[in-house]
């Protein structure tokens, strides 16, 4: 699985404002609401949907990188973004340390396998240290897109 099967790069963005785990969780459920990737009638039920799972054990998997994730029944097919922390967030990271780099995931309960093929991309590049400070140093969405699209194409050690 690629990033382009399942990140929408219309909901990319590169300067997230929130400051705290739950603001940035909800400022980029909004990026996928603005780009009709989710109903606006479910945003607060997947933001909940988030949460919950963070509460389970914190998605904050070490090196400034977080994947919040859950699979919500409005959802037909995975869809994800990916966004930037200029400052950082306490996002309760298994190193302590803050998050800058963040993909967010949403699934169908009933397509698990798109799920765990898309988390094992993104663990798989965020191994790579030069995709990550890459990332970390992106000044817009478009260029997020064009490393997305080299990962996509290999062009990373991963």
């Amino acid at each position: 699985m690629k990033f382009a099967d399942f990140i929408c790069r219309e909901a990319i963005r590169a300067d997230l404002t929130a400051d705290d785990k739950e603001g940035v969780i909800r400022e980029m459920v909004q990026t996928l609401l603005d780009a009709g990737k989710i109903k606006p009638d479910e945003q607060e039920s997947i933001v909940k949907a988030i949460l919950k799972r963070e509460e389970l054990g914190s998605t904050g998997i070490g090196r400034g990188v977080a994947v919040p994730h859950t699979k919500h029944p409005s959802v037909d097919q995975l869809v994800g973004t990916v966004a930037i922390s200029r400052e950082g967030v306490d996002f309760h990271s298994l190193d302590g340390e803050k998050v800058q780099l963040l993909f967010l995931l949403i699934s169908p309960p009933d397509r698990p396998g798109d799920h765990l093929r898309a988390l094992e991309n993104i663990s798989r590049q965020l191994r790579d240290d030069t995709f990550c400070r890459f990332l970390k140093r992106s000044k817009s969405a478009d260029d997020i897109r064009q490393l997305l699209d080299e990962a996509d194409n290999n062009q990373f050690g991963a």
